[in-house]
């Protein structure tokens, strides 16, 4: 008798999800490093962005690992808000083509970095035809975008058909949502502005109403559920270890407890 066929490679594929591999990673060892490094943003920026930097590029490698099966090497990876370009040379690192782009000129050099391929332009026009990417992310700009679910129609529109798309984003409910005004941004962004000013004696980096915004996981989630040009494939809580993923599923508990939710999306044919 003929032996049976084994499962291909790419229905096995199909079968598990899309954060297979992130999962793995998604431990609670990892959500203490990433808080304890974080603590840094202000007083040692390298730090913290050197963290988030190599926590983004096996983000993203798992999550395209997990869609596709394959690794960056040699995929153009767009990052929509990518600032002075903190995370290039770990995803060129990885084999990929990094493309940042960024619409403020004075952030792109904020660094002193200088990353070939830069991009200057607005996320809500990115300066690229459609389906000209592998993979598309932004982390942690969504929240400071003053219409956050145009830059994500953005991402989709220029990610290939059957790529890649992935928004991470701080919530405003969250215990971060204030960023360096918070915690006092929960009695409201204007109050916690005034605040900062009257302690430090200068105006917050990220103002209430103007660079910063009330950005909530069910908005992302519903604009994730109703856009025609990409199909979504998992929504979870960044920062936290897998056992606890389960808190986007409740309404409001998420806009408390998740502080940052990552929406994973593939672009579909259009």
């Amino acid at each position: 008798m003929p032996r049976p066929q084994g499962r291909s490679a790419s229905s096995r594929r199909a079968e598990r999800p899309v954060t297979h591999f992130f999962a793995q990673r998604a431990t609670l060892r990892r959500s203490v490093s990433l808080l304890r490094d974080f603590g840094h943003e202000q007083s040692s920026p390298d730090i913290f962005y050197s963290a988030l930097a190599r926590d983004s590029v096996e983000l993203i490698g798992d999550l395209y690992q997990g869609l596709t099966g394959d690794s960056l090497e040699n995929r153009v990876v767009m990052d929509v808000g990518g600032g002075p370009g903190y995370f290039a040379d770990v995803f060129r690192a990885r084999g990929a083509r990094y493309i940042p782009v960024e619409p403020d000129a004075t952030e792109m050099h904020a660094a002193g970095l200088n990353v070939h391929g830069s991009v200057r332009g607005s996320g809500m026009a990115l300066p690229f035809r459609e389906n000209s990417v592998d993979v598309c992310f932004s982390s942690n700009v969504a929240e400071h975008v003053r219409h956050p679910w145009v830059m994500a129609e953005e991402m989709l529109r220029v990610t290939k058909p059957g790529g890649l798309m992935v928004l991470s984003y701080t919530l405003w409910r969250g215990p971060f949502g204030g960023h360096e005004t918070g915690p006092w941004h929960y009695f409201g962004g204007e109050f916690a502005a005034r605040r900062y000013l009257r302690k430090h004696g200068r105006e917050p980096k990220n103002r209430f109403g103007e660079s910063l915004f009330d950005v909530g996981a069910s908005e992302g989630l519903r604009w994730a559920r109703e856009t025609t040009q990409g199909t979504v494939l998992a929504a979870f809580p960044r920062y936290h270890p897998k056992w606890a993923w389960w808190m986007i599923r409740v309404p409001v508990l998420r806009e408390f407890l998740a502080s940052n939710l990552v929406v994973v999306m593939r672009a579909d044919a259009r």
